[in-house]
């Protein structure tokens, strides 16, 4: 497995972990139980998960009125794609 297949997979992941949780995250608003802080939530994003996060926002209809979680989606899915552009053109296979 090359180390560009493998960051390209833990981006994933964590994307997916991140879209998740933003899912149990509206699951857990809806039940009326102990919610995922906005700031773990805020955190996850900017540390390259912004693509999840603003997936799970748009999917679950989560958070989609806060300005400042519109904005740490953006700024995460920025982080992403510079990311995604440097494994897929810098590291050679």
């Amino acid at each position: 497995m090359t180390l560009k297949l493998v960051l390209l997979s833990v981006l994933l992941v964590w994307n997916l972990l991140v879209l998740c949780a933003y899912g149990l995250d509206k699951s857990k608003a809806i039940q009326h139980k102990r919610r995922i802080s906005e700031k773990a939530l805020l955190l996850q994003t900017l540390i390259l998960g912004g693509i999840g996060a603003f997936l799970g926002g748009k999917f679950f209809r989560h958070k989609i009125n806060k300005w400042y979680f519109k904005l740490c989606w953006l700024i995460g899915i920025v982080i992403d794609v510079v990311l995604l552009y440097l494994i897929l053109t810098r590291l050679s296979d």
